[in-house]
């Protein structure tokens, strides 16, 4: 009889202490093991542009990220389920994990009409404005909300479409990912109170619903914490989706293998959203903050205790023509540790990238060539960048990991944010 597979997770080593929450863990997944605080990148539509499974595999990148909506819209969930799954279609060996499709209620939805993105803010008097925008042009709203779902049109034809919680469970079950999270609805930063608390119950009535809806034991689901900028919400949703228990149609219980921290957040208000929820998460769970990845922002969460991310701005950037680089080679707090390669005072400087950077870009060009192609191939120019900083956020991963199994990730925090 074959040993049916079930994912796990355990913490090897942590700091405890009130300033650093700090933790080395192993995810054991079905397509292979992922090493914590790791970092996703975001293969959207199951590859990133200028960027192939090589590529990927040279970075030693340990999990993927893919997006549901698109890939349920091209080439559809039947195209990949034939193939064997996500990672057979792609030829991806190692993990995927994949969204649930509900933050394009956000960015389709409310979203797209108040040219929101997760970290803008204003003022809640502004709120009465922004209703009647929203009244004004609602009609050109692509994706709309109610108690059972989502309704949507595809960005690519226009068609419409649902998603429910059961259908999203049902979605990523077809794609086959190791790690898949709960139906949820992303509220925009200035939203009210009361609809905040809305929209937060009626995605705690989802979570009851995908975990009633999931049958695949050996993919982990997560739950998404939500409650925008409001402690008391944000608080009460980590301790409802922490605790949160349901029989399944044999009788057996189930809950949440993992927790998301979703949503989006004020300037500045996302360490206070981890400070307010982390405390409420049991230990024993893998905590994922959902669509960030700065190298502030990732310093700043492993330090609250936060074990994955996803996001995709080291290749956006690197498509802008921005390239991390380390600190003490001009990386800082100030300039989000980038520079631009477009900048004249690079034509002639004879430098790698990054002098510390080990990744074969920073082998083999110079600065002054890379400006030179950026301006004169750009699509070349893209991928270098690209690649860079794709493999430069998968190594600050693991320089984190290893100062946390030394006890010396305080070191390191300050050698990058002082």
């Amino acid at each position: 009889m074959v040993k049916r597979f079930i994912p796990s997770f355990k913490v090897v080593n942590k700091s405890n202490t009130p300033e650093n929450k700090s933790r080395y863990g192993i995810l054991h997944l079905k397509h292979g093991r992922v090493e914590t605080p790791a970092f996703a990148p975001v293969s959207t539509r199951g590859m990133i542009k200028l960027i192939d499974m090589d590529d990927l595999e040279d970075m030693n990148a340990q999990i993927l990220m893919a997006n549901t909506y698109h890939l349920f819209l091209r080439p559809g969930l039947d195209v990949i389920e034939e193939s064997g799954g996500l990672n057979k279609y792609t030829s991806w060996k190692k993990p995927f994990m994949t969204d649930s499709g509900g933050f394009q209620a956000f960015s389709l939805g409310m979203g797209s009409l108040l040219g929101k993105s997760k970290f803008e803010y204003e003022s809640h008097e502004q709120e009465a404005s922004m209703i009647g925008h929203i009244k004004k042009h609602e009609g050109k709203v692509m994706a709309r909300i109610d108690e059972d779902g989502i309704d949507f049109k595809s960005v690519y034809d226009g068609t419409k479409h649902r998603f429910t919680p059961e259908i999203s469970i049902q979605a990523q079950e077809k794609l086959g990912a190791d790690m898949i999270f709960a139906f949820d609805e992303c509220t925009y930063p200035s939203a009210s109170y009361e609809y905040t608390k809305e929209s937060m119950e009626r995605t705690h009535r989802w979570a009851e619903r995908c975990l009633l809806a999931s049958k695949r034991k050996n993919q982990m689901l997560f739950g998404i914490i939500q409650g925008g900028l409001y402690k008391d919400l944000r608080q009460a949703s980590a301790t409802y989706l922490s605790s949160l228990v349901v029989d399944d149609d044999s009788g057996e219980p189930k809950c949440f293998d993992g927790i998301g921290i979703g949503g989006a957040f004020g300037k500045d208000q996302m360490y206070n959203v981890l400070d307010w929820v982390i405390p409420f998460i049991p230990e024993d769970k893998p905590i994922h903050l959902l669509g960030i990845g700065t190298v502030k922002d990732i310093f700043e969460s492993v330090k609250r205790g936060i074990d994955l991310f996803d996001c995709v701005s080291p290749q956006r950037v690197g498509r802008a023509g921005y390239f991390y680089v380390h600190p003490g080679h001009e990386g800082n707090i100030k300039n989000k540790f980038r520079l631009k390669i477009t900048n004249n005072r690079f034509k002639h400087d004879t430098l790698p990238l990054d002098p510390e950077c080990k990744c074969k870009m920073c082998k083999r060009y110079s600065r002054s060539f890379i400006h030179h192609i950026f301006k004169t191939e750009p699509l070349t120019g893209m991928r270098i960048l690209s690649y860079h900083n794709l493999f430069f956020m998968l190594n600050l991963m693991k320089m984190i990991r290893e100062s946390i199994k030394k006890d010396e990730f305080d070191e390191l925090y300050d050698e990058w944010m002082s």
